[in-house]
This record gives C-alpha cells, structure tokens and sequence, in this order.
C-alpha cells in the first residue's frame, strides 16, 4: 500500500524537530560558553528600543549577535513543531500517541521561549539556566520518542525483554538522570556563566566534579552489563545500547579531558550535546523494552494481559 503524502513528509519534519532540538542546546552551549548571555541585554526585544541587535551594540562587541541567533532558533523549532503537528493531525485518531507527543513538543518550544527570556530578566541565574537546558534535553528525548513511534506499528505492545532486563533498564534511566543533574550543578558551579556578571550557584566546582563522575561510572557500568545481556540473548535493545555505550565512553573520555585541562569551553559545548544525545539514545532503548506481540520471541514476551500498552 503506498504511503499517502503526509507520511512521506512525517519522517523528515520529525527528524528535522529531533535534530534542530539538539541543535538549539549546541547554539545555547555557545551563548554562554562565549559570555555571550545578555549580549542581548532585554527580552523579548534585544534592547529596549529594538527587537535586533543595534549597529552600536555590533560594533562593540560580537556576543549581541551570538546571543540572537540563538533566540532566532525559538521561532523556527516553533515552525518546525507547528508543521509537525499539521502532519499529524490527520493521523490524530489512529496515532494518538504522535498527536499527543507532538502536542507535548509545541508546548515545550513556547515554554522554552518564556524560560529564555526568564533566564535573561533574572540575570542569568545559574538555576534558572540549568533549568532551560534540562528542558531543551527533555524536548530531545521527546522528539526522539516520537521517531521511534514513527517506526513502531500501532496497537498493543507487551514487553520484549526479560522483566529483570527492563527493570535494570529504568534503573539505568534513573542514574542517567542522577548524573545530568549532577553535571548541570557542576556547570553551574564553573567558570562559564555566560557573563563576566551573572552570579555562579555556590557549590564547590571541584567537589561536585567528583560528585557528578561517580553516577557516571555507575551508568557506564550498568550500560555495560544491559549491553552484553542484549547481545547474549539478542535483545531487540541490542543495537541502541551499543550505541549508548559508545556516547557514554565518548561522554568519560571528554569529562576526564575537562577535569584535566581547566574545563576548555569547546569540550564543556561537546559534552553538553552528548549528554543529549545519551537521554535521546536511552529513551529509544526504553521504548524498544516492548514490541507488537508478533514481533516479541516467545521466550521473553510477557502476557498482553499483565503488561500495560505503550
């Protein structure tokens, strides 16, 4: 059966409100990472008399311009959500999970503009930043969830993995969680705080340094065991984990380079971004925990019954 015009143009729009989702956390990681943070000093206009940035305020420096082209990505991931919601809305009774999710991702964009211009009134307060950039990851893992849908056949789903197997899972999902919050502490400890002004949030960078590794290394041990028990029993979480594990190593080996070398504002952007893509990379292997019974091996599905829809 052919596919009709707005599932051809589904996939593309969801891929492009996945990748302009992480991309608004690398153009974010710039603003402040260059003390570019209130280069537009008012909100929602630049200055007060201007919504772009003035000639004066170009000419003396270039953070006005870094910190609006990371405000002029809110209108087009408003445009691209937009869009995807249109795509969908034909698809709203029969993919009610996509509807609701690309409801969530509308709202998310609108509540991220406010936040912004929250962040930029209260002087970039380290909290409040921290804030907007666990949001933005949550928008990431959000599209990302909406690609797998994409990819799943509606209905009824049960789960595909041992139970032990998915509970080890979440718990994995738990420590991630631990350790991105844990690190948004530590950045808001650090030197980068997006102005020479703003105010950092009173913990100890280095002791939280410490802190934020040790959850790590607990994810990447417990990544590694779901990993080896995936391919053992060829899991259908088995290629999504593998990629998981090969971010995390990535993640170790960047948070090692940072300790090291005085937390060099490029790698502290790199690790921003890749903690995104690591939630984006475990909620696709959350999602994959369950399946279509006719695609779940008999040995390890469990009864429609006992198990909730996804």
């Amino acid at each position: 059966m052919s596919v009709p015009p707005t599932g051809r143009l589904l996939r593309p729009v969801a891929w492009l409100n996945f990748l302009g989702n992480v991309a608004i956390i690398g153009t974010g990681g710039a603003v402040r990472l260059t003390d570019s943070g209130l280069g537009c000093p008012t909100w929602p206009t630049c200055t007060a008399g201007s919504i772009v940035p003035t000639p004066a305020l170009v000419d003396d420096n270039f953070h006005s311009l870094i910190e609006f082209g990371n405000r002029l990505m809110s209108p087009v991931l408003g445009i691209l959500a937009l869009l995807l919601l249109v795509l969908v809305w034909r698809l709203r009774r029969e993919r009610r999970d996509l509807f609701i999710l690309s409801w969530v991702v509308m709202g998310g964009i609108i509540a991220q503009a406010i936040v912004g211009g929250i962040t930029v009134w209260t002087g970039l307060n380290p909290f409040i930043v921290g804030f907007h950039y666990v949001a933005s990851l949550l928008l990431v893992c959000v599209t990302a969830a909406i690609l797998v849908r994409l990819a799943s056949v509606p209905g009824p789903r049960v789960r595909a993995v041992p139970a032990w197997y998915a509970i080890l899972t979440h718990v994995t999902t738990l420590v991630l969680a631990v350790t991105i919050v844990f690190g948004v502490l530590t950045t808001g400890a650090g030197p980068h705080s997006g102005d020479d002004a703003a105010a950092r949030n009173g913990f100890d960078a280095q002791v939280l340094e410490h802190v934020h590794a040790w959850p790590g290394y607990a994810l990447f041990v417990l990544t590694v065991v779901l990993t080896v028990v995936a391919w053992m029993r060829r899991l259908p979480t088995r290629a999504w984990i593998t990629a998981l594990l090969a971010i995390e190593l990535v993640q170790i080996a960047l948070g090692l380079y940072q300790a090291r070398n005085g937390v060099p504002p490029l790698a502290v952007g790199a690790h921003m971004i890749l903690a995104a893509l690591t939630a984006a990379a475990m909620t696709v292997v959350v999602l994959r925990l369950k399946a279509t019974p006719a695609d779940t091996p008999p040995a390890t599905a469990a009864s429609p019954v006992s198990s909730a829809n996804a």
